[in-house]
């Protein structure tokens, strides 16, 4: 099993540049790299004999480069197209309107959660068992992604996403302009395709 580097067509960005953007592409090169390089070490060590402590210790690590790896193609896909604003009558905003009481409650609930202190991702998910949507924090790349839950919508948080062109201090700013980045039908896709 061999994971490609996916391309994404990603225009002019308010408020992130072509440079940062560069530079963000290339750590989600290196997920999918090293991906494939853990799992094609496990694959030859798989046999008898092999030293216990060296394969688990690649699977213990397996975890933090693919989620790397399908976090970074959520966040770039979201960013593809151009700006597209959330259509108040698609299936994914009255859902999260049933779930949060508005979609603006929603929205200021997930950038509270983006402002997480510490390095992860601020998701959406989607949750198949009960039809419900739920915002989580992840740390790193896999510490507590949700078992079981569809990826909707996923916002880096990790200094590199905006120390370039923000600074620390610009946390807030940079979540503000994520979110008049995105195209929401690309969003309103991935929800389609977790129902």
């Amino acid at each position: 099993m061999k994971y490609e580097t996916q391309k994404f067509n990603i225009p002019e960005l308010k408020g992130m540049s072509q440079k940062s953007i560069d530079e963000h592409y290339a750590l989600y090169e290196g997920y999918v790299k090293h991906t494939n390089l853990i799992l094609e070490e496990i694959e030859k060590g798989a046999g008898e004999g092999a030293d216990a402590y060296k394969y688990s210790e690649m699977r213990r690590r397996l975890s933090f480069e693919f989620d790397g790896m399908r976090n970074h193609e959520f966040y770039f896909r979201g960013l593809e197209g151009g700006a597209r604003a959330p259509d108040a009558n698609s299936n994914l905003y009255e859902a999260i309107s049933e779930n949060y009481g508005s979609f603006d409650a929603w929205k200021t609930q997930f950038i509270g959660l983006a402002k997480t202190r510490g390095v992860g991702w601020a998701m959406l998910y989607f949750d198949k068992d009960n039809g419900g949507l739920i915002s989580s924090w992840v740390d790193e790349q896999h510490f507590g992604h949700l078992t079981g839950l569809s990826p909707i919508l996923g916002l880096d948080m990790w200094e590199h996403a905006f120390v370039g062109d923000y600074w620390p201090s610009g946390k807030g700013q940079y979540i503000e302009d994520f979110f008049e980045n995105l195209n929401w039908g690309v969003i309103e896709a991935n929800f389609k395709k977790a129902l």
